[in-house]
């Protein structure tokens, strides 16, 4: 695949070489690495000598060469080596600004063909696996109108208005992920500490709120997709209290798509109409500690 932003690593595997280009930017955040601390393979395998100002870098070794391993399959040979990025310190000596990271990559050819006359695909470990852990998720959690098109200009609201709150995740290269609300305390203050406080989303993905006999708050089912995750809140004050002013501040967290939600991880409202907790997704037995308050 070509280098892009999303995918900073490119590989080619030629007939007898394996071409590897690397973006300097190679965890996207537009501070580029330096050449000097990435190698190929465990014999560390130096880049081809080229300007500092190029925005890539690039390897050019042979198949067998650099500490590269043969695998053999019933149908292919497959070439495996890494590229390691293991950054030095510069400037001040004591701390660094990344953290090392170490890239799966492979060259698969047929045994049972003329590999100089078929197309190579190659084919290495997704690069998200490795550096998922140096990405930074975007959350947001914003005001929407009243049919959820854009964000709501105004912030204010009268009494028996509703709230439409959207939680959203940017989630990058990363696996397919799933938005969650694991809970949101309405304060007067910014800290979420403080007292006078109200919960409205608690036990991991309780619209507790909506308990309440005169309230109709409710996550909205189904999202609109994985990585957001929309709820209904009836407008409230504090009592005894004038202040027209109310911070709302919610964790949010995210699971793998292919994750089932479960009770750490789902998103249920109480139906008055039934009188039970049901879902956004998932079976309703995930939403029966919301009931007992022993969620984990």
């Amino acid at each position: 695949q070509a280098a892009a932003p999303l995918h900073p690593v490119a590989v080619q595997c030629r007939e007898a070489q394996a071409v590897v280009t690397v973006r300097r930017d190679l965890f996207g955040t537009g501070r580029p690495v330096r050449a000097a601390d990435l190698t190929l393979g465990s014999a560390a395998c130096l880049p081809v000598a080229r300007s500092a100002a190029e925005p890539t870098v690039t390897f050019v070794v042979g198949l067998h060469e650099c500490g590269s391993t043969l695998q053999m399959t019933p149908d292919s040979l497959i070439y495996k080596t890494i590229l390691s990025y293991k950054p030095t310190p510069s400037g001040n000596p004591v701390i660094v600004r990344t953290n090392a990271a170490v890239v799966p990559i492979e060259c698969h050819y047929p045994r049972k063909s003329n590999v100089s006359s078929n197309a190579i695909r190659p084919t290495w470990a997704p690069f998200r696996s490795t550096l998922s852990v140096e990405e930074r998720l975007v959350f947001s959690l914003r005001l929407m109108n009243d049919d959820w098109s854009t964000e709501r200009l105004s912030n204010g609201f009268q009494l028996g208005e509703s709230l439409h709150l959207q939680a959203d995740v940017a989630s990058g290269d990363h696996v397919p992920l799933r938005l969650f609300v694991d809970d949101c305390v309405a304060t007067l203050s910014p800290d979420r500490t403080s007292s006078p406080r109200y919960a409205l989303i608690d036990l991991s993905g309780c619209l507790v709120d909506g308990r309440s006999d005169d309230t109709t708050s409710a996550f909205i089912s189904p999202r609109p997709r994985q990585e957001t995750l929309q709820f209904m809140v009836d407008a409230f004050k504090f009592a005894g209290d004038d202040r027209n002013l109310i911070y709302i501040t919610c964790h949010l967290k995210v699971s793998p798509v292919d994750q089932a939600p479960n009770p750490l991880n789902k998103a249920c409202s109480f139906n008055k109409a039934s009188s039970l907790w049901a879902p956004v997704e998932g079976t309703g037995d995930i939403c029966s500690c919301c009931e007992t308050g022993n969620c984990p």
